[in-house]
């Protein structure tokens, strides 16, 4: 029986909740954020503080969408529990024949297996940059 390894794979652990966010599963998604994290999505000036915030900010922006398909393009573990993707979201609003299709920049801080702070930009070279320098920082 493979042992299971002592570093937890961060890119996959994203993978997970993104997934788990897409199909509608908060409660699977949320369970990975610690009670006082902290979700910053800077092109909406938006900063969401803890848990309950975070879970009512995704409730409803899942809840515009009659469809909504998510894909991780690019995941890197940069070091030091800092996690950049880069992420689509291919989407249709309720009511609208449209779709949305959007590209997030996303940066997750990680303590062990418990998500801190996540920040989303839609400069994905500067959002790239500055999670570059945050896993040097927390070296």
């Amino acid at each position: 029986m493979p042992e299971e390894s002592a570093t937890p794979d961060l890119v996959e652990l994203w993978q997970q909740w993104g997934d788990a966010a897409a199909r509608g599963d908060l409660d699977t998604a949320m369970s990975m954020f610690a009670t006082d994290s902290v979700w910053e999505v800077r092109p909406l000036g938006v900063t969401l503080s803890g848990r309950e915030a975070i879970r009512g900010f995704a409730e409803s922006w899942l809840a515009d969408y009659e469809e909504y398909e998510h894909a991780m393009l690019e995941g890197r573990d940069l070091g030091n529990g800092v996690v950049f993707a880069v992420e689509r979201q291919d989407a249709r609003l309720r009511g609208s024949p449209g779709t949305i299709h959007e590209q997030w920049a996303i940066t997750v801080e990680w303590n062990a297996r418990t998500i801190v702070r996540v920040t989303a930009m839609r400069n994905i070279d500067e959002a790239r940059a500055a999670a570059e320098r945050l896993a040097e920082l927390r070296g």
